[in-house]
């Protein structure tokens, strides 16, 4: 219920509610209390009234990290590596603020700041953290949080997506010859399975004896959330069968660490520059399209269930093109 009283030379206002921190707010004029003391009782209705700001005075952005590391982090998927991301946020300035002082300004410096260090796709990355984040908070957790200042960033550009592949038979030989010093054996398997099937790193690694069905392959896990089954080549039957003799679980008991590091020293050796092993994933694709398969087919392969982002994935050679585009003009006659 509303209040007007006369304080001094002004016109005090006072909103009480059950449940709620009490408002006050003078004025000069009593009709301005008393417009002022309406609305308030309005939003007191709607359940919208400000909300007392005390309890974000003691609690800092990195207690909320922390505890999201603990509790939301485990039940995802990618869960190691979001909580290394979290621990590393953790220790920045923005872990050492408390909520109250939280602006997007400080968010703004912190992404100019890591602008210098890193590319703009993991800076959106820490930014999606960081913003849900401040949404548990909220939705979860009861932390009067008004606003989440993340959702007022200008988000920095990604570049254009890669068009990275192998540059001629010249650079896939290089590659091949420095498999002679990989001192792991199944290093080269990993990087001739990727070139077969297109798939990602973190499939191959998880693959186990199990999933191979005849020619077909069955990747239970994947980065999407849908299981797939994919058509194995004659290449990749050849890889998976000289490797049955091994035993184990699967084909390729190596750690992804271990695989990244040894990627590195195969390219240094190879003399190629410029080349991730999932530029293998784009060179696989861009092939399965210039073998003929059509978008369907490929999207089957690859998991991509939006066309645009397997068309970001593809990167076909003109000169392959002009190649088919000779054979049919030479087959189809004159017009």
């Amino acid at each position: 219920m509303a209040t007007i009283r006369k304080r001094g030379d002004g016109w005090q206002a006072q909103i009480r509610r059950q449940d709620q921190r009490p408002l006050s707010k003078t004025f000069k004029l009593k009709s301005h209390a008393e417009a002022w003391a309406r609305q308030m009782e309005v939003k007191a209705d709607g359940n919208d009234l400000p909300q007392d700001p005390t309890p974000l005075t003691t609690v800092t952005f990195g207690m909320l990290m922390r505890r999201y590391r603990e509790e939301i982090t485990p039940a995802k998927r990618g869960a190691p590596q979001e909580a290394a991301r979290l621990k590393a946020l953790e220790a920045t300035a923005l872990g050492r603020l408390t909520l109250v002082k939280l602006s997007h300004i400080d968010i703004r410096n912190y992404v100019e700041g890591r602008q210098k260090a890193v590319s703009a796709s993991t800076i959106n990355r820490e930014l999606n953290i960081l913003s849900h984040v401040l949404e548990v908070a909220r939705r979860d957790w009861d932390h009067p949080i008004t606003e989440n200042p993340v959702a007022l960033i200008r988000r920095p550009k990604v570049a254009d997506a890669r068009t990275r592949r192998l540059a001629g038979a010249g650079e896939a030989k290089r590659l091949e010859d420095a498999f002679a010093g990989c001192r792991n054996p199944l290093i080269p398997q990993v990087i001739r399975f990727a070139m077969e099937t297109g798939m990602r790193r973190s499939e191959i690694l998880a693959v186990r004896w199990e999933h191979v069905q005849g020619r077909t392959l069955h990747i239970p896990v994947t980065k999407t959330g849908m299981p797939r089954t994919i058509p194995l080549s004659a290449g990749a039957l050849r890889i998976l069968n000289a490797l049955k003799a091994n035993g184990g679980p699967g084909p390729f008991p190596l750690s992804a660490n271990a695989v990244r590091l040894a990627w590195e020293r195969v390219r240094k050796r190879a003399r190629v520059k410029d080349l991730r092993f999932h530029d293998l994933r784009h060179e696989a694709i861009s092939r399965f399209f210039e073998k003929g398969l059509t978008m369907p087919e490929v999207a089957a392969i690859s998991g991509h269930r939006d066309p645009r982002m397997l068309l970001r994935y593809t990167h076909l050679r003109p000169e392959t093109l002009a190649d088919k585009l000779m054979g049919l003009e030479t087959t189809g006659g004159a017009w």
